[in-house]
């Protein structure tokens, strides 16, 4: 509502505007007829509230990278302009292009200091009141997405119960990377990459979910390979490497970045058997030793039970002998006790 009273009393302040150019000297001096002056001013005010209206999602740090670069731009122009006055001011032609040199002055520092902002606006914060004020800042450390943190998918789930409470990064070069995978002639490869971008719609269309693409790279990335990439952006922004890519998680370890593997978390949230605790699994397959079976929980862990050979697609109570924790994930081993009759 108060956007379009602003929208109303600029209009109206335009309007008086226009009353005010007609009535002036400037009007006769000008072969146009008042009424299209007045026209044109109206037409133009109300072209800005259109181009206002159409740009909805406007970010603070673009516009303040704007009209900051323009404040700099300006006065750095003014500054050169006082030191090469006295040149500019002196007899005969070169006064004549003071004007337009100062002109392009202060077009071309402008355009400097804009372009040096939007390049580097992810390195700092700007010391401005109203931005520091109304910004808000989600976590401490940025998390950066890795390729195959994307293409498992998982992410999108664990960010949707609201533990990752930080900004996700997807730098430029892994989306490159995600996007050659996805035009891969081979289909298995052409599929998961497709299904990595799917990954990144489904979290950018969330708008709890704060994903930002980070265009900008290091100049140590230079001829460095992706995993590399990852490490340096991480350390440069001290941020953390999410992924589920077992030599990047050692190579970032190595390099003292934190790393969040998903594999990891995984692991951690599946159930915790003690030995001499009853399971009920079904029994799917034959194991490799003579008399046993082969099971799996709803979370994937697998189950291998002596004497379940002979109870296969059958579902069965075990005894839990021994636990063990590997790479790949957890396995138990137990024993039969009985077959569990499931009722149609």
């Amino acid at each position: 509502m108060a956007l379009w009273i602003l929208r109303v009393v600029f209009l109206v302040v335009s309007a008086g505007a226009g009353f005010t150019i007609i009535n002036s000297p400037l009007s006769r001096t000008l072969e146009i007829s008042s009424i299209w002056i007045f026209a044109g001013i109206l037409l133009a005010a109300a072209l800005t509230i259109g181009l206002d209206v159409a740009i909805r999602h406007k970010r603070i740090e673009l516009i303040s990278c704007v009209y900051v670069g323009i404040l700099v731009g300006v006065l750095l122009s003014y500054l050169v302009s006082l030191a090469i006055e006295p040149f500019l001011d002196s007899p005969g032609k070169v006064s004549v292009y003071k004007a337009p040199i100062q002109l392009m002055l202060s077009v071309t520092f402008s355009y400097i200091c804009v372009s040096l902002l939007l390049q580097t606006k992810d390195d700092f914060r700007f010391v401005i009141p109203y931005v520091e004020f109304a910004k808000e800042v989600k976590g401490l450390k940025p998390y950066i997405l890795d390729t195959s943190v994307v293409i498992d998918g998982r992410i999108a789930d664990v960010v949707e119960t609201n533990i990752l409470d930080s900004q996700l990064l997807m730098p430029r070069f892994v989306l490159s990377e995600l996007q050659g995978i996805a035009d891969s002639n081979d289909k298995l490869r052409r599929s998961r990459g497709r299904r990595g971008l799917d990954v990144l719609n489904r979290l950018r269309s969330n708008e709890a979910v704060d994903l930002k693409i980070y265009d900008r790279e290091l100049p140590e990335m230079t001829g460095q390979p992706v995993d590399m990439k990852l490490v340096l952006l991480a350390k440069h922004l001290e941020g953390k490497v999410v992924t589920g890519d077992y030599n990047l998680n050692k190579v970032a370890r190595l390099h003292n970045v934190p790393v969040i593997n998903l594999n990891d978390i995984a692991n951690a949230l599946k159930p915790v058997f003690l030995p001499g605790e009853e399971v009920e699994v079904r029994i799917v397959k034959a194991g490799e030793e003579d008399g046993q079976g082969v099971g799996y929980l709803e979370d994937g862990t697998m189950i291998v039970v002596e004497g379940g050979r002979d109870h296969i697609q059958k579902t069965v109570r075990i005894s839990v002998t021994s636990v063990l924790q590997t790479s790949a994930g957890r396995m138990i081993f137990g024993r039969f006790q009985q077959r569990v009759d499931r009722q149609p």
